[in-house]
């Protein structure tokens, strides 16, 4: 930077204030506003400052043109900034501020062998995000803060390469916090390098999906700066994303993407494909859909790994029926969380993979308004006395506790009989079962016959005698064996026969708006207040857990079976928070094939099951299952 650069910055501001009637010792320094041990809508929306950054990645050149990757920040901060007022920053990094490539989907039916037959399914029903177009910006910059919105690597004005949750792409959002505090360089549209003057250096992280799950792996690097993240129905190990115990995995609705078809999805930036087209056909050669096994490749993308290195505070919001990012990403990442002793707080609700902004507003705006304050403002707002679990039990039906798994969940266990019998007795000499593997018919579909099936197995205890709540994950044992088919999988489903009105995964409009924050044009600051739709039906499949039998005994190790040998197969279903109504039967599915998400062998897999020698374990906190 010149010596004239330097000294036009202050030469100005001094001219300025002088010719509007103010001495420079006399200028006040504008003020957050604190009332009642909350920030206060002081600061205008509308005169916001809008500023556009681009951060160098140092030691990161994710396309290998020789230059460290950029990242492209949009900001809004109130415009007193530009009078010698600090403040700290709300950022929502993301791959997707620019609309997605068209990518095909890999076929997910496969021969005897796992190659795949000649079906494509394309990505194209992820949408890009609209730069400030939440509520962010109308609710938290009038109350002291700044809005920061990074297009991570790869993607619309950024460089480099992305990469599906690899380092590279930790790096950017870690970059523009270091930019923060003064520790990076960065840049206006014209090459000049710029720095913010106007940080207090400390960032909040908040997004949803993708957008959630960066703030978790840039938390996991232990960056300064970064005191608190949200992450919303965010990924905390990506092979738990497109893997499920050594077996290929689909996030639900996206049957066939895998970590190529999302990089190549997010792929947006100048000349992406021309530029990362090795990258992209590396990824596709090494993220192997024939075995599943983990690997290196995954291990760089488990941010588990890490949670030692976490310094920021954890706001957790997980849907406890979202099958696109399941259960097990945040409940492993909470786990480890609290073993650190985290600083931390979860919200579980009954919706899919949401943004708890569409199902709670106010409620939602007033905690996350507390936390921010509390990690970003140094605010007392009582926040963290509050109970650290707010759980939606049933829809609109909130509780909150002061843990999760809620305190007290002891572990029961249930046995598998013949004749459809499940009970708290063990029964050793029931007689083996079979059935006959098929990849056409849905889970849902094999769960709502009656009586027998040739491809399924279900085992139903009697009408429950008292509700019974389970807090945490559940875990399956089966002995089986296998022969005449190709299909590595066992399924458990773990099912609520009864009938009630449950969540369908809509949103309905409530009719009425609710207005959060200034407007602005093109932004009213308002919303439409939503519900959950429900709908009335005879069962609910509760959680599902996958297993390649291959991997029996490491996820990262295949090892062939014998077919007609018998083994013991133990494996975890999705983490739950599930209340089965007293009169409900409580039941477990076993199939091998799971239609929706794992990849589908030719038909004729014989499984063979011993009942007496199975059980399903539950973490029950409350009533009675027999």
């Amino acid at each position: 930077m010149h010596p004239w650069k330097a000294l036009a910055v202050p030469l100005v501001a001094i001219l300025t204030v002088t010719m509007s009637g103010a001495s420079p010792a006399t200028a006040v320094t504008p003020a957050i506003k604190i009332e009642n041990n909350a920030t206060q809508p002081v600061f205008s929306r509308a005169d916001a400052v809008k500023q556009t950054v681009f951060v160098e990645v140092a030691g990161t050149d994710s396309d290998d043109d020789g230059q460290p990757d950029r990242v492209a920040m949009d900001i809004l901060r109130p415009k007193e900034t530009d009078q010698g007022l600090k403040v700290p920053v709300i950022m929502e990094a993301s791959p997707y501020y620019a609309p997605g490539n068209d990518v095909p989907n890999h076929p997910v039916d496969v021969d005897e062998n796992g190659n795949p037959l000649p079906t494509l399914k394309s990505m194209t029903d992820k949408l890009a995000s609209e730069p400030f177009d939440g509520y962010y910006d109308n609710y938290f910059l009038p109350r002291g803060y700044a809005i920061a919105l990074v297009e991570n690597v790869g993607s619309a004005r950024a460089t480099g390469c992305p990469s599906s949750g690899d380092r590279n792409e930790t790096a950017g959002p870690k970059a523009a916090i270091d930019w923060l505090n003064g520790r990076a360089r960065g840049f206006d549209a014209d090459g000049n390098e710029v720095s913010a003057t106007w940080s207090t250096g400390k960032v909040g992280m908040i997004g949803v999906s993708y957008n959630g799950t960066l703030p978790n792996a840039v938390a996991s690097t232990g960056v300064e700066g970064l005191k608190t993240i949200v992450p919303i129905a965010a990924i905390s190990s990506w092979y738990d994303y497109y893997r499920a115990n050594g077996g290929v995995l689909a996030p639900g609705g996206f049957q066939g993407e895998d970590l190529d078809v999302l990089a190549k999805f997010v792929l947006t930036r100048d000349k992406g494909f021309e530029v990362c087209g090795a990258k992209m056909d590396a990824l596709t050669a090494n993220q192997d859909r024939v075995t599943g096994d983990y690997s290196p490749l995954w291990d760089a993308r488990n941010y588990v790994n890490d949670v030692n290195k976490v310094k920021a505070s954890v706001f957790l919001v997980h849907g406890l029926n979202d099958w696109n990012v399941k259960s097990k990403q945040f409940a492993q990442w909470w786990y480890a969380l609290a073993k650190r002793n985290v600083p931390r707080k979860i919200w579980l609700h009954q919706g899919t993979h949401m943004n708890p902004f569409s199902l709670r507003t106010a409620e939602w705006l007033r905690q996350l308004h507390g936390w921010f304050d509390y990690w970003l403002q140094g605010i007392d707002s009582g926040i963290m006395r509050e109970p650290q679990a707010d759980v939606e039990i049933g829809v609109g039906e909130w509780q909150q506790h002061a843990s999760w798994p809620l305190p007290g969940a002891t572990t029961v266990s249930l046995h598998p009989a013949s004749g459809e019998r499940l009970g708290l007795l063990p029964r050793p000499l029931s007689a083996k079962e079979s059935f006959v593997d098929q990849s056409t018919r849905t889970a849902e579909q094999l769960v709502e016959t009656a009586g027998a099936d040739p491809n399924r197995l279900a085992y139903r205890t009697g009408e429950l005698p008292a509700d019974v709540r389970i807090s945490g994950t559940p875990t399956v044992s089966v002995r089986a064996s296998f022969k005449d088919g190709a299909s590595p999988y066992l399924t458990a489903l773990l099912v609520d026969y009864g009938t009630d009105v449950r969540p369908d995964g809509t949103l309905l409009s409530t009719g009425q708006t609710y207005c959060y924050g200034e407007g602005v044009p093109g932004d009213t600051g308002c919303t439409t207040l939503r519900r959950l739709g429900t709908a009335t039906t005879p069962y609910k499949i509760v959680s599902r857990g996958w297993l390649d039998v291959r991997n029996r005994h490491r996820a990262d190790r295949t090892e062939p079976l014998r077919p007609g040998k018998e083994y013991t197969f133990t494996w975890d279903f999705q983490p739950k928070d599930y209340l089965f109504k007293k009169g409900h039967r409580l039941g477990l599915v076993i199939i091998s094939t799971d239609h929706d998400y794992t990849l589908r062998y030719p038909a004729g897999t014989r499984v063979t099951v011993s009942p007496g020698h199975s059980s399903l374990r539950l973490p029950v906190v409350f009533g009675r299952l027999a």
